[in-house]
């Protein structure tokens, strides 16, 4: 899902609600979060934990993929996640970068490759245009 502000957060979550409604087990996270919840882990030890958690997830919702760029270390954590993932679990990006954006966006190639392998090719697209839902909302409430 693409596009700025105009409810890709509230569309994941609106899809992962109706996964919780079907007994699913869901978990989402913002882009930026995860990259740090991967480096604590590692810090800890708790890191194929934490990875094993994102591996079992029925449906995992990552908010606002691209958002921030990605070292060699999260581009490898990045990969490990979703190929532990493709072809046995759902997986929800959403994103204020267009699809063919976000090769450039992850850096490095030979990676990103194999990271858009696991993502693209068997994914439904929704892309979002319009004006901005939080923009939107401040004209209602009278700011």
């Amino acid at each position: 899902m693409v596009a700025r502000s105009t409810g890709k957060s509230y569309l994941g979550e609106a899809l992962t609600h109706n996964a919780c409604l079907r007994g699913r087990e869901v978990l989402r996270i913002q882009f930026p979060k995860i990259l740090h919840q991967f480096m604590a882990a590692k810090a800890d030890g708790s890191y194929l934990k934490l990875q094993e958690q994102l591996a079992k997830v029925d449906v995992l919702l990552i908010d606002d993929f691209g958002i921030v760029p990605l070292s060699e270390e999260n581009r490898r954590d990045v990969l490990e996640t979703f190929d532990e993932r493709y072809n046995k679990k759902s997986t929800i990006i959403t994103s204020q970068l267009q699809v063919q954006d976000w090769h450039a966006a992850i850096g490095d190639g030979t990676l990103a490759d194999a990271i858009l392998d696991r993502l693209v090719h068997n994914a439904y697209r929704i892309c979002l245009e319009g004006e901005s839902m939080r923009k939107k909302q401040s004209f209602t409430k009278g700011v």
